[in-house]
């Protein structure tokens, strides 16, 4: 294995926003970012501080709350330069690098199913011109927590596709959004607590380039599995499927996507094998946001006798945090 050192050290100087977006974008994957409804317009601005400062990268951020028409959102995929050529001519025009779209869980089904569809085939076409997705692409749906009694009207296939997904409460820490403003009780005019989009901004602070990202994926290729480990990641998918508590999520798609963020994590920690560790991190990061939490009433054991009560009290307090808890519990092999 090559020399990861520097990625290693990298690494730990990264804030957990940082951290998923490099994993990502390593990967050519995307991620779901959750947080507080007060909070969600400090996150997308932090993402998109992080988007340019740290990995160079050009950004968009959009709000589904107010783009209700497939055409506002594809128009709002490209620079304004671009936009205006397309009027002009048909051709096939390159879009930002990163795209942020906040309450993304409220956008229109036809919007979501359209983003799907961009982040398997890397383009999109329109009446004005086909949008492709440059090299460097990532896709950042950023939802708002609901209470557990509200299902998520994320797509469940697109939701599927999404690599990780991570949770940034108003607690978690920022790097570029100032410390000094009291700008978590004001969500008026966040952008006036936003440093200028410099890098140097952040004296010291990491930049992470294509060469270090290309780094981490040949890195995360060879990161050796035991036979221990490799049962041990089937018995974490195997115990979720078969949880009373989980109704679905659990798909091909997840294992598969389970296997490959390990490898990425173990590379990243600076080895080139795999512990039972680090695939009890990857599978909090990979199946939280997938994991379908059953209903009392869909229950499989009130079919043969179950008290419906008790088997309300029995789920009254599962979550997919709580799942994950009780599953990784297994016995993790030595």
């Amino acid at each position: 294995m090559e020399d990861t050192d520097d990625i290693s050290s990298v690494a730990v100087e990264l804030s957990d926003l940082e951290v998923a977006l490099f994993l990502c974008l390593a990967s050519g994957e995307h991620c779901r970012i959750d947080t507080t409804d007060d909070n969600v317009n400090d996150v997308a601005k932090e993402l998109a501080l992080i988007s340019s400062n740290t990995f160079g990268l050009s950004y968009t951020i959009l709000d589904c709350s107010t783009v209700t028409s497939l055409d506002d959102f594809c128009r709002e995929l490209a620079p304004l330069d671009v936009r205006r050529s397309a009027t002009t001519r048909k051709a096939t025009e390159q879009m930002y690098n990163v795209v942020i779209v906040k309450n993304f869980d409220v956008a229109d089904e036809n919007i979501q199913l359209h983003a799907l569809e961009l982040m398997r085939s890397r383009q999109l076409t329109t009446q004005e011109t086909t949008l492709k997705a440059p090299a460097d692409f990532l896709f950042l749906p950023l939802t708002v927590r609901r209470p557990e009694n509200i299902d998520s009207k994320l797509n469940s296939h697109l939701n599927d596709h999404l690599l990780i997904s991570h949770f940034h409460d108003v607690d978690d820490d920022y790097v570029y959004l100032e410390e000094n403003n009291d700008w978590l009780s004001d969500q008026v005019s966040v952008s006036s607590v936003v440093r200028k989009s410099d890098v140097s901004v952040k004296k010291g602070h990491p930049v992470i380039d294509r060469k270090l990202l290309d780094k981490l994926r040949r890195a995360s290729e060879l990161v050796t599995v035991n036979a221990d480990v490799v049962r041990y990641q089937q018995d974490i998918v195997v115990f979720l499927r078969l949880s009373r508590a989980v109704s679905g999520g659990i798909t091909t798609r997840s294992n598969v996507h389970f296997k490959i963020f390990s490898k990425y994590l173990a590379a990243l920690h600076g080895v080139d094998y795999l512990t039972p560790s680090i695939v009890t991190l990857a599978a909090k990061k990979v199946f939280r946001h997938r994991i379908i939490v059953s209903k009392p009433e869909d229950d499989r054991s009130l079919q043969y006798g179950s008290d419906f009560k008790a088997v309300s009290r029995v789920l009254a307090y599962a979550t997919p945090e709580t799942i994950l808890d009780s599953v990784l519990t297994l016995e993790a092999p030595v």
